[in-house]
């Protein structure tokens, strides 16, 4: 496909990963005044989130064998009507249970929507030149978590109340589905004998859904402690049913995740950091907007606003990164630059309370999200370079699946960790007022407005107090992104879409060295042709170099003839 394209194939499935992405940001700032008016706790403010997560963390893999198998174009737009259904639910919910099974919904259809954008763009554009269009995937996502936010507040502080946060994305899905009618078109291998792994995806999701029950309700008052009998029950049967999934997958014919793939080096170590990216990611993040409005005592449209530093950060990092990779040929650099700046970026942020400088605040989050769009497409794209296009969309559901997880399990951790917290400090707080120990509930509810000023100014300063906490979790959580990013192969991008069968052979342990060595001198004959054709080096410098690469004398003819023969060189030599 030529350039533009596939700019116009990206037109459709950008548009509808944009619709997905602006209603979970749309709620983040409308949660704390949801949440208050259905009359729930800091235990529902997370669950919210908590259930989005999870569903879509189980429906990923689901989508991505699904996109193995079937029409990708018919999935993705199946997705999004399951998604707009979530979201019209959500938008009439009468209470937190209600809201929760809408919050399953649109979960699955964001799954679907992660999963197949992903594994479509890495059909259609090679690894080498995949840099420049996630750039362009994470400027999307930047622009709806940072317009999120802002018009989640506005239409919260609007007459029209918080349920529109859901009904306003309903027609930018029904654009989304036109736009991907008359713009993509993919070519889809009609395979017979299909199946799929129900069984593994049922104990998978089992398995899963237990041990965020678990995290969400340990070691708060009223329910049981870390070190209980309960806890052994929880872990022990999530543990049991996850072992069962494994061996289900590894008989099964068609599995949901492939086993070979994820106990490939490559994607192991890329799991482990997505896992990592999640957990600071969705768990740390998600409680910005409730820290600028529940401790700073900001409105949601100011809270959407402060958190546009994070975004203009992911903006600037995601789409410097995929242009630079396309240009060099390098990513690794930018994996391990990105894990580095998030756990400055997160300890930095553990630092903060009630009374921190925001502008010291808005350039930590800054730091952050620099970190974040360094790190979410380009782990991405280091496992589709590992993988032939058929197993593609189940390797990109298998990362985006593991970080969905991390941020769930963040989510819940993080927020167990903050109520704990709130709880204690509100209760010493209300202990050095004077007042009765009764108040310290007060701390459990998101309805401020409720409480008597004196107990909300204890609230409002235990959680700013509470949350630089979550942060250091979450810098640990980084931390392990570091070390697996460091671990990564550094192996160089190719050229083509797919792996060839001659690719896949000399891929075996013998020859591996011999291939990665020619494709980094393919990569520099290459730069210096666009180098050349742009007017940035001389001639003879050219041919100098080509001959310290060792190239014979008819190779280095080839690459100085005219533009139009050297792009020939480069597309075929892989």
């Amino acid at each position: 496909m030529t350039h533009r394209q596939i700019l116009e194939t990206l037109v459709g499935l950008l548009a509808a990963l944009f619709t997905a992405l602006l209603s979970s940001t749309i709620v983040s700032t409308a949660l704390p005044t949801i949440i208050a008016d259905l009359e729930g706790t800091q235990t529902a403010f997370a669950w919210v989130i908590t259930t989005a997560l999870l569903a879509n963390a189980a429906s990923t893999p689901i989508w991505g064998k699904l996109a193995d198998l079937f029409n990708k174009k018919v999935l993705v737009q199946s997705a999004i009507v399951i998604f707009v259904i979530g979201s019209i639910i959500a938008g009439f919910a009468p209470n937190v249970s209600v809201l929760l099974a809408a919050r399953v919904v649109q979960g699955i259809g964001m799954g679907g929507l992660t999963a197949l954008v992903v594994a479509i763009i890495g059909s259609i554009v090679s690894p080498r030149e995949r840099g420049r269009y996630s750039g362009y995937t994470g400027a999307v996502m930047a622009v709806s978590m940072s317009g999120g936010p802002i018009l989640g507040g506005v239409v919260v502080d609007s007459p029209l109340g918080w349920r529109w946060c859901f009904f306003v994305c309903i027609p930018l899905a029904v654009i989304a589905l036109i736009l991907l009618q008359r713009t993509l078109h993919i070519t889809t291998e009609k395979k017979r004998d299909v199946s799929i792994d129900w069984l593994g995806a049922a104990l998978l999701t089992a398995g899963v859904s237990i041990l965020l029950i678990w995290v969400s309700f340990a070691g708060k008052d009223g329910y049981y402690a870390w070190l209980s009998r309960e806890t052994a029950v929880y872990v022990g049967a999530g543990i049991t049913l996850l072992l069962a999934t494994v061996i289900v997958e590894s008989r099964a014919s068609s599995p949901i995740i492939p086993l070979k793939i994820v106990t490939e080096k490559t994607t192991g170590l890329a799991i482990l950091a997505s896992i990592a990216v999640g957990v600071g990611m969705f768990g740390a993040t998600t409680f910005l907007g409730q820290y600028f409005q529940t401790s700073r005592g900001y409105t949601p449209t100011v809270a959407g606003m402060l958190t546009t530093p994070m975004v203009a950060g992911m903006l600037i990092s995601s789409v410097g990164s995929g242009q630079l990779i396309t240009r060099f040929g390098k990513w690794k650099p930018f994996v391990i630059s990105g894990a580095v700046l998030l756990i400055i970026g997160f300890s930095f942020l553990g630092t903060i309370d009630h009374a921190t400088s925001l502008v010291l605040v808005g350039i930590f989050i800054a730091v952050v999200g620099l970190g974040i769009g360094m790190l979410m497409q380009n782990l991405v794209l280091a496992v589709q370079n590992t993988v032939s296009v058929q197993d593609i969309g189940a390797a990109s559901s298998s990362v985006s699946f593991f970080r969905t997880f991390g941020g769930a399990i963040g989510v819940s951790v993080l927020g167990s960790v903050l109520a704990t917290r709130v709880s204690d400090l509100s209760a010493q707080g209300f202990a050095e007022l004077g007042l009765p120990a009764g108040s310290s509930s007060g701390g459990d509810s998101l309805n401020l407005a409720s409480l008597p000023t004196p107990v909300q100014d204890v609230v409002r300063a235990a959680y700013g107090d509470a949350t630089g906490r979550i942060f250091l979790i979450a810098a640990a959580a980084a931390a392990v992104t570091l070390i697996a990013a460091v671990l990564l192969p550094n192996r160089p991008l190719r050229r083509t879409v797919d792996v060839s069968s001659e690719h896949e052979a000399a891929l075996e342990p013998d020859n591996k060295e011999a291939v990665d060595e020619a494709e980094m001198i393919l990569d520099e004959v290459c730069r210096l042709r666009d180098d050349l054709a742009a007017g940035l080096i001389e001639l003879d410098a050219v041919s100098d170099r080509l001959r310290e690469l060792g190239l014979s004398d008819e190779q280095t003819a080839a690459v100085l003839d005219p533009v139009t023969r050297s792009e020939s060189v480069c597309s075929s030599a892989q």
